[in-house]
Parts: structure tokens; sequence; C-alpha cells
């Protein structure tokens, strides 16, 4: 069978792009790498890239040199997890707590597993867990 090499990309709709960008550059360190009225594309690690498309901004196909891009949106409070260094887990909460981002929920899944829970400007629930939560990595 073909496998999968990991994910490339990953989205989440919001209602602001400039705010949620500015949120995911500050709060997290992603970087710009491509952007227009409707979307921003972050790049969280090599060779991947968090997408923040505008609500309601990709009703119709989009044109590309290359072939068409379906329409989608999405709705509602979605969730994504980052994966930190366990080192660097009090380092975390800092920043949080300098930004006065509130910490929803923090979780201990075991030894050396644990997780971070806070929200977005809109409303997503973000996590930063240390690596492991999900077996070998």
């Amino acid at each position: 069978m073909p496998q999968i090499a990991g994910i490339g990309e990953t989205a989440l709709y919001v209602a602001d792009v400039v705010r949620a960008a500015k949120f995911y550059e500050e709060v997290l360190g992603f970087r710009r790498v491509a952007e227009d009225d409707r979307y921003c594309a972050l790049r969280v690690v090599s060779g991947q890239v968090l997408i923040l498309f505008r609500k309601g901004g990709t009703p119709d196909p989009v044109a590309t040199p290359g072939g068409m891009i379906p329409p989608h949106n999405g709705e509602g409070q979605l969730h994504l997890a980052f994966t930190i260094p366990p080192a660097e887990w009090d380092a975390w909460q800092e920043r949080l707590h300098s930004r006065r981002i509130a910490v929803e929920s923090e979780v201990n899944w075991g030894p050396g597993l644990r997780s971070l829970y806070f929200r977005d400007p809109d409303g997503h629930l973000i996590e930063l867990a240390t690596p492991g939560l999900w077996g070998s990595e």
C-alpha cells in the first residue's frame, strides 16, 4: 500500500485573517509564506503549513495556472495540536501567561506526556503537547 509522508497543510476558518495571522505569528512564532484577501499560509515547521481561510471566502472554485481548487469552508470551534519539546513546557506556559492568553486546561496523560489547551481569537481549541502522546513519534 502506498504510504502517506505526513500532513503538509491543514486549515482553520477565521472571521478576520489579519487578526488570526497576527495571533499565530506572535504567540506561536509561525512565519507567513503566502497570503491574499481570503487566506494566509503560515509555516509551522519545514514541510508543514497552517492556512487561515476567511470564513465564507472560498464558496466557488479557485482557478490557478495549474488547475482548479474546489470550493471549501468550515464552521464551528475546531481543534489543532502542536508538539513542543518537554524541556520547553515552562517557557510555553510563561509565553501564554505574558500575552494574557488563558490556559483552559492542562492534562497529564502519563509519565512525560502533557498537554496545554487554550483558544485562538476565533475560539478554536489549540493544544501544545509533548511528544509521544499517540505512541512512537
